[in-house]
């Protein structure tokens, strides 16, 4: 097992213990710290990553791979949506499986990463994969990389949402993502703004985001 994959499952661990918070339980219905998302539409969210780890790993990818992780970010089509209304913002799937409730989302969630853990295990991941929503291919650790960015920052959407602390992901899952984050981010707004952001509190800039 690769060090990403590894990394993957302790994340994915973490994850599926917030998940199966009764605060998150208790306020499924409620409007989350997301617009237009209920609670229970951004945990099922957060959970459809380790769904598609299990669905995507598998299967081995056709095309040649894009450069890596923050390349995927640069192209997909949600980071430079306008509006919440643009189709790359639809929420339909997360208001599907959030109708179907808490206890079923728990399920499938937790089948979900005991699968996904069987095929890294096993040996059984593909080298290559491709994303279908998205029509590219990447390497298995770039992709694993970015469910570890959804993993991270969703956690940190649903914990607010119902009033937790955020969980503490291990150093070997949490750094991939600072690091991606700060890349895009300094990509986006220049390393000058960043370095400000992270260093200068009286000379703050505007907000400095990745996405």
């Amino acid at each position: 097992m690769e060090s990403m994959d590894a990394a993957f499952l302790d994340a994915a661990r973490t994850t599926l213990a917030l998940l199966g918070r009764d605060e998150v339980r208790d306020r499924w219905d409620e409007p989350s710290a997301l617009d237009r998302m209920s609670v229970g539409m951004l945990a099922c969210h957060l959970g459809r990553q380790l769904e598609r780890a299990r669905q995507i790993l598998p299967v081995t990818g056709t095309g040649e791979p894009i450069s890596d992780a923050a390349e995927h970010y640069r192209r997909a089509t949600w980071v430079t949506a306008t509006a919440l209304d643009d189709e790359s913002m639809d929420r339909s799937t997360d208001e599907r499986q959030a109708a179907a409730g808490y206890a079923a989302m728990v399920s499938r969630c937790g089948t979900a990463l005991h699968a996904a853990a069987e095929l890294l295990a096993a040996g059984g991941a593909a080298a290559i994969v491709t994303i279908p929503w998205q029509g590219w291919s990447l390497r298995r650790a770039d992709f694993l990389h970015t469910r570890l960015v959804e993993l991270v920052v969703h956690s940190d959407d649903l914990a607010r949402s119902v009033g937790i602390a955020t969980p503490e992901f291990a150093p070997a899952a949490f750094a991939p993502v600072l690091h991606l984050l700060a890349d895009l981010a300094a990509a986006r707004h220049g390393q000058s703004a960043l370095i400000s952001a992270l260093t200068r509190g009286e000379r703050q800039p505007d907000t400095i985001t990745a996405f």
